[in-house]
């Protein structure tokens, strides 16, 4: 999705007390970084504007959450959803993180000994045209990487059935078995899902979401 640079963003990034500015500064201890670490901590990998984290994590403080985006607009309006979220319930932002992160060099910002207890992929870009393919979020490379500090669980829902399909061979090679798919979320009573304005745009054009929950093979338990 393509956004017009906005001259305001990056100044409301640097004043936000819970958007990070060098998270690479934090790689193999982000235990360190939330006032209370013995909480599980969940990652969105793509927050887009925020729809997503603005709900799940308030209704879960008793998780610590992490949400980045590659644009400085994207997440800055990510972090005004937030915002209006926590003060419309009157409460603070403290169980939230964010900050501006190209997913393929997250490598740079997390490592084995960091524990990322789940990964959320939330209608990532699904790059169509073959030679773009290894940039998805799901592709083998990726979950590779997400392999070296993930202790739990990948959460994945997409509109895109190309997408969804080939995911599972990607799944396969990067040594993660399938735990539960469905190609009908909205059928499904016993998941846990936050229906943002990007889903709800799918579904009133008639597509089905698609959804899978995914975890290394060698998990340790």
């Amino acid at each position: 999705m393509r956004i017009r640079h906005k001259p305001w963003a990056k100044p409301e990034l640097d004043a936000c007390p819970f958007c990070i500015d060098n998270p690479q500064d934090f790689k193999g201890k982000w235990n360190t970084v939330f006032d209370d670490n013995s909480k599980p901590l969940y990652v969105e990998l793509g927050c887009g504007k925020g729809g997503f984290m603005s709900e799940m994590a308030l209704i879960h403080p008793e998780i610590n959450f992490i949400a980045m985006d590659i644009k400085n607009e994207m997440l800055a309006l990510a972090k005004r959803k937030i915002e209006q979220s926590y003060e419309q319930a009157g409460k603070p932002v403290d169980n939230v993180k964010i900050f501006i992160q190209n997913i393929e060099q997250i490598n740079n910002t997390f490592d084995e000994n960091d524990c990322i207890n789940r990964i959320y992929i939330n209608f990532c870009n699904p790059w169509p045209k073959k030679k773009h393919k290894k940039r998805r979020l799901t592709h083998t490379r990726q979950l590779i990487n997400y392999k070296k500090f993930l202790k739990g669980e990948i959460w994945f829902k997409t509109d895109d059935d190309e997408l969804f399909e080939e995911s599972f061979e990607y799944f396969n090679e990067a040594g993660f078995k399938i735990k539960f798919s469905t190609y009908d979320l909205q059928s499904e009573k016993n998941i846990e899902n936050i229906v943002t304005e990007h889903e709800k745009m799918f579904t009133d054009e008639g597509k089905k979401i698609k959804f899978l929950i995914a975890e290394p093979e060698n998990k340790e338990n």
